[in-house]
């Protein structure tokens, strides 16, 4: 639930415009408020989710408490020609073997000259017949601008686009064709930490199949958003039943019917998402915190091969069906509970105040707010009783380990007792790093040689101010003192015009506790697919090692073909130590209704 300690702190939630309404829906079910921009201060939020990318400053300035729903710089897999792009250098450096799970493309108008060298070899080794190509514009989605063609005189185009092999031979349910949309959370990417979800969404095209008519969308397309403007959407359509989308549950209980190796088919795609990631996984910064949903759009053909379409970024969360209100409600639900909040974040700024960190209000000082650590002024109501009287009412500074009485101030006048009080916890808490204030002042004396300004040293308050924990700044004495000293005709010195630019409070991060340690092998619905053994585990930590991750995809897809064809003789000692030996992650296969741990999937006839 999101109510915090003693149920009295909800966690906040802020859309911006244009999100799901489905995640506004799940999180005030849960027991979340939304986010008053006019009411609540710009912080006062724990999740921001987005259907845009966000701005650099939104990473550079979040805080502990707060969760961003999109990663930065993913646009690597999300964008058609980055994505066909980053695979075939992929496909380069670790072979076709692998990488070839995405049809061949070509991204114009920038390959013209080789699209036309392939479609031209193709066409002379298949007695002047040619293949068929798909033509997708780079930037668009839900379906927009695309076409079948076959014949290089009908490729037009006015934008940057890409074309790809279409893939002739798709798996039939009754003549209709369909992909499936797999839904993908990328936890973090340093390390590298990846779940799949268990239940998805299968999208038909809503007329039958047929390469005669490549104007005809309706047979060849399967984006929801096409489709259910079509003449049959509505329909009884045989096998298939009204509208165009199946659940993944039903989607199982067909492949059952067909006697197929249902594990390697769960697997090959597991591959397929693992090494589309890991194309990016080294470019994306450190960005704790954030998560990203991705929607894998994947194609399987009549030899039960898997191939990756596209990948979708914000994935529609919209309610069509009654498929997608079984799926995407769960969805967004375990996505929540993946974000893992605790208690104090609740709080939020309150709470990470109270564990000691500390931040300085900004005071349009850029050159003091850069030399000055951060300090916090806080009000006599939150010190010792017999603190404050001897400070006869006066603010000063809360020292961490210390108190006014060890600095010697309880004979001193209020003015002087505050003054001293903070060069005091200066001292404790930053060392010897910060020296009092020395600065000259007159001094009226009867000796006639004291004419000259004398070097005096006296502890003089820094002019910061600071925050409550209800959120309050609050003005150091010393700062009150000098501005009411001023005279009405003098000037107040500025800072530099080329001075240091302000830079935000950065909040101190447990970079132990959220970037190490064994991630859970299931939450809710979500799968671990990435580690899957020690191996990866050590290969994902500090800088990813792309070619030991990529060897043990290889070698655990090896593990299951070989798994059918010894039929289980391998003893399960065997399996374990290929696997990685004895792991600390309990990892399962995603795909099956009940997921079997990958060692039982290995020894399964």
């Amino acid at each position: 639930m999101a109510t915090g300690v003693c149920g009295t702190e909800p966690l906040v939630f802020r859309l911006h415009e244009g999100a799901p309404e489905l995640v506004r829906e799940v999180l005030l079910e849960r027991g979340w408020e939304e986010f008053e921009e006019q009411q609540q201060e710009e912080g006062d939020w724990n999740l921001y989710w987005r259907a845009a990318a966000f701005r650099n400053s939104d990473y550079e300035n979040i805080k502990p408490w707060q969760r961003l729903n999109h990663h930065p710089k993913t646009v690597g897999i999300t964008r058609k020609d980055w994505l066909a792009r980053n695979l075939r250098r992929m496909r380069g450096t670790f072979g076709s073997a692998l990488y070839n799970f995405s049809p061949t493309a070509f991204n114009l108008p920038n390959d013209y000259v080789r699209f036309l060298e392939e479609y031209s070899k193709h066409r002379l080794a298949n007695g002047n017949q040619g293949a068929y190509w798909i033509c997708k514009p780079v930037d668009l989605s839900r379906g927009r601008g695309i076409f079948i063609f076959e014949d290089i005189k009908d490729l037009v185009y006015d934008c940057p686009v890409i074309v790809q092999k279409y893939i002739s031979n798709p798996l039939l349910i009754s003549g209709y064709k369909f992909d499936l949309r797999i839904y993908v959370c990328v936890k973090s990417f340093s390390p590298l930490t990846i779940y799949m979800y268990q239940e998805g969404l299968v999208r038909f095209a809503t007329e039958k199949f047929n390469l005669g008519a490549l104007n005809n969308l309706y047979s060849h397309l399967t984006n929801t958003s096409i489709n259910k403007f079509g003449p049959f959407y509505s329909t009884d359509k045989e096998y298939i039943g009204e509208g165009c989308k199946w659940t993944l549950s039903k989607f199982r209980c067909f492949l059952q019917s067909l006697r197929i190796n249902e594990l390697l088919l769960w697997q090959k795609i597991n591959n397929i998402v693992t090494l589309t990631l890991l194309t990016i996984a080294p470019s994306i910064p450190s960005s704790p915190n954030c998560i990203e949903l991705f929607g894998f759009d994947i194609l399987i053909d009549e030899n039960f091969k898997p191939w990756l379409l596209e990948v979708n970024y914000s994935p529609a969360l919209s309610m069509d069906c009654s498929a997608d209100v079984t799926v995407k409600k769960g969805l967004i639900n375990d996505l929540i509970d993946l974000l893992n909040y605790t208690e104090i974040d609740h709080l939020r700024q309150r709470g990470y105040l109270r564990q000691k960190y500390r931040r300085p209000c900004y005071l349009g000082s850029q050159i003091l707010q850069a030399r000055t650590p951060p300090v916090l002024l806080l009000p006599k109501c939150l010190c010792k009783t017999s603190t404050c009287e001897k400070c006869q009412g006066q603010s000063y500074l809360c020292s961490r380990g210390g108190s006014p009485d060890s600095c010697g101030t309880a004979q001193r006048p209020p003015e002087y007792c505050s003054d001293e009080n903070l060069n005091c916890a200066l001292q404790l808490n930053l060392g010897s790093s910060l020296k009092p204030a020395t600065h000259y002042c007159h001094k009226k004396t009867h000796s006639p040689h004291s004419q000259k300004p004398k070097l005096v040293e006296r502890s003089r308050p820094y002019d910061l101010e600071s925050e409550n924990e209800d959120g309050s700044c609050v003005s150091s004495p010393g700062m009150v003192k000098e501005n009411s000293k001023r005279k009405s005709g003098s000037f107040a010195k500025l800072p530099p015009i080329h001075g240091h630019k302000y830079k935000p409070p950065v909040y101190p991060w447990d970079y132990k506790v959220q970037n190490t340690g064994v991630p859970p092998s299931r939450v809710g619905d979500f799968i671990l697919t990435f580690p899957f053994n020690e191996v990866t585990l050590r290969a994902s930590q500090k800088k990813l090692n792309i070619k030991m991750a990529v060897q043990e995809v290889y070698k655990l897809t090896s593990q299951l073909i070989a798994s059918g064809r010894h039929k289980g003789k391998r003893r399960k000692e065997e399996i374990s130590r290929s696997l990685g030996g004895e792991d600390k992650l309990e990892s399962l296969l995603w795909g099956p209704r009940n997921p079997p741990s990958l060692s039982d999937c290995c020894l399964k006839t």
